[in-house]
């Protein structure tokens, strides 16, 4: 297990970094130039006032950053559990997640790799992308691992994973917080994340590009309360959505610490298992997204690379210099 916090984790430290060269930039113009860059009598000179207008761009940008006094002690922290295994498109998946982790605020990744060990490539990558993790592995059981032709959704993937993630939280006594199923072949707005913040047992909101359509839904009463799922595949199921489709405050496991995702569970039933496992009902379930009605999470899952050229030169012995990480 390898847990830290990566180089400029806090976008806040960037951005003053910026500023302030940009500030130094500024003060060298006024001094060879001459310039009166007094914002409070306003720019006096097409040059000073582009350097105001972009001054104020830089305040805004660093106002978003700032977090309100004692705010960030009191911030629900987020864990976000990922699944990952190795294959080519594994490393861009992971890029494209953290340039999403990176703009949240207490957030904290754990990445659990299929694997009998930590991979070179994750663990360098993890240490590099300035996002706050926790690097677990454990690989999936034999009798549940996919075949090199068998259809992705054969068998139940990922779930010896999120089933370690949560032993995580719960061996290092965490007693607060919420916790997230972020798998890395999906797409996150920023907003999902505060949507899913205040969480007070299972939150949960529509997810894109999923079930063989545009979108799938929790259906909200006018009072706002679940009462049944919008989509088509298994309409029966109790907990007809998404692994991307809901979180869970910390305290739903402390109370079932015994709660896990069911491996054996049948297709379309893994989030049910969990859910049930912990007790929850639809009343227990928190629309959020205004009431289920937009769309902050996508399935897009990357192409699986064409590798025809690559494959001839493997054919003749003349592949791509393995030593070049992709």
């Amino acid at each position: 297990m390898s847990t830290r916090r990566g180089f400029a984790s806090n976008p806040r430290f960037l951005l003053f970094l910026y500023m302030l060269l940009f500030s130094t930039a500024i003060l060298w113009i006024t001094y060879m130039y001459g310039m009166n860059c007094d914002a409070s009598n306003g720019p006096p000179s097409p040059i000073s006032k582009s350097v105001y207008l972009e001054l104020e761009k830089l305040r805004e940008k660093l106002r978003r950053y700032e977090t309100p006094q004692g705010e960030s002690s009191v911030l629900p922290v987020i864990y976000a559990i990922t699944p990952t295994y190795t294959r080519p498109v594994q490393k861009a998946e992971l890029v494209r997640l953290s340039l999403a982790f990176l703009h949240v605020r207490n957030f904290h990744w754990i990445v659990v790799e299929d694997s009998l060990e930590r991979t070179t490539l994750v663990t360098n990558f993890l240490e590099g992308c300035g996002v706050e993790y926790t690097h677990l592995h454990v690989k999936t059981h034999e009798d549940y691992q996919l075949k090199a032709n068998d259809p992705s959704w054969k068998l139940n993937r990922g779930v010896d994973q999120r089933n370690a993630g949560i032993d995580w939280l719960l061996e290092n006594r965490v007693k607060e917080g919420v916790v997230y199923f972020a798998d890395d072949d999906n797409t996150y707005s920023l907003q999902l994340f505060e949507e899913m913040r205040p969480t007070q047992r299972v939150s949960v909101w529509p997810v894109g590009l999923v079930g063989g359509m545009r979108f799938e839904r929790p259906i909200v009463s006018s009072s706002g309360k679940v009462t049944g799922w919008y989509t088509v595949w298994e309409k029966s199921r109790p907990f007809a959505m998404d692994m991307a489709g809901f979180a869970i405050n910390v305290e739903l496991f402390l109370s079932r610490p015994k709660a896990r995702f069911d491996i054996a569970s049948r297709r379309g039933y893994v989030e049910t298992s969990l859910l049930t496992s912990l007790g929850v009902t639809l009343d227990d379930l928190e629309p959020k997204a205004d009431h289920c009605s937009k769309v902050y999470v996508w399935h897009t899952r990357t192409e699986k690379p064409k590798w025809k050229q690559e494959e001839r030169l493997i054919r003749a012995g003349q592949p791509s210099d393995p030593s070049i990480e992709v």
